[in-house]
């Protein structure tokens, strides 16, 4: 099962410096970027280069991913076949915009996997959506393949494809943020939120980490060592929402084991959804891939 992921820090496939410094990061998982990150004649280099550089890396790190290029583009069919023997453990698709774009994924990583003797849908897969056809296809992304573990969202593409200028509020992509979160949390996805570009100052960042953390996302892409920090805090409940947590589960449960529904605590009325939702947080707080979560006392 793969982990929680709040943190998803993009790295050139073709840096082997890079890679292996990122992998040093608190970061839950490290992108070797093959799309944006590298020109059209340095593909072919990058993925050798990547095979290299995730060889290199200790099994314990962050979880090891690739960013091919879209399934449109003459480059992901090399990607996928060439970056196997890297052994990453899921692939980032970018621009899905229907399920046949991960179908066509699926085939080939299933005959990658049976030759290599490895379980078929061992390698998962994250599609980032990234336009209007995407954001309208998105029940069907996300039933796609049983691979699939989140859905991520790509605010800059998507702003661009609907004609829309980018502002810092957000507004004008926040119909699509709001979808990709439904339709997560409709197949039991984690929903992952798009790169902050913004790269002076982390104020900004930990803004937009605090707002797509209310809406319902449990993750956020990023393209600088330094945001890494800021995403996990902002991805992490603190020890107070946690005993605050655990308080609202015990009083739940004991109403409930008295035969009662609703309960109130502290002035407030606590029903079903609440009681989930602090069980969801608790979950957070305790299932991450590195010593900066909250831990059982």
């Amino acid at each position: 099962m793969t982990p929680p992921l709040r943190s998803l820090l993009f790295m050139p496939a073709d840096s082997p410096r890079k890679i292996a410094k990122g992998a040093e990061l608190p970061a839950d998982a490290i992108i070797a970027d093959l799309e944006d990150a590298v020109a059209p004649s340095r593909k072919q280099k990058a993925r050798s280069l990547l095979v290299e550089s995730f060889r290199a890396l200790p099994p314990d790190g962050p979880l090891r991913s690739i960013r091919i290029n879209p399934v449109h583009s003459p480059f992901w069919p090399d990607d996928l076949l060439q970056t196997f023997a890297a052994a990453p453990q899921l692939y980032v698709i970018p621009k899905v915009e229907s399920a046949a774009d991960l179908q066509r994924v699926d085939e080939r990583l299933t005959s990658l996997e049976s030759n290599a003797d490895l379980p078929v849908g061992s390698v998962r897969l994250l599609p980032i959506v990234e336009s209007a056809a995407g954001v309208v296809n998105l029940p069907e992304i996300a039933r796609a393949d049983p691979r699939i573990v989140a859905l991520a969202f790509g605010a800059e593409a998507f702003a661009g494809d609907i004609g829309a200028q980018r502002s810092r509020e957000g507004w004008e992509v926040f119909y699509a943020r709001s979808a990709v979160v439904t339709v997560a949390a409709a197949f039991g996805l984690q929903a992952i939120d798009t790169v902050y570009t913004e790269l002076a100052g982390d104020s900004g960042l930990a803004e937009e980490c605090e707002t797509v953390q209310k809406m319902g996302f449990r993750g956020k892409l990023a393209i600088h060592p330094r945001q890494v920090e800021v995403i996990n805090r902002a991805f992490t409940p603190d020890l107070a929402e946690v005993a605050a947590a655990r308080r609202l589960i015990a009083v739940f449960e004991a109403h409930q084991r008295a035969g009662r529904g609703v309960c109130v605590l502290d002035g407030k009325m606590v029903d079903m959804p609440m009681y989930r939702a602090a069980q969801d947080l608790l979950a957070r707080a305790g299932n991450g891939t590195k010593g900066d979560r909250v831990t059982e006392p």
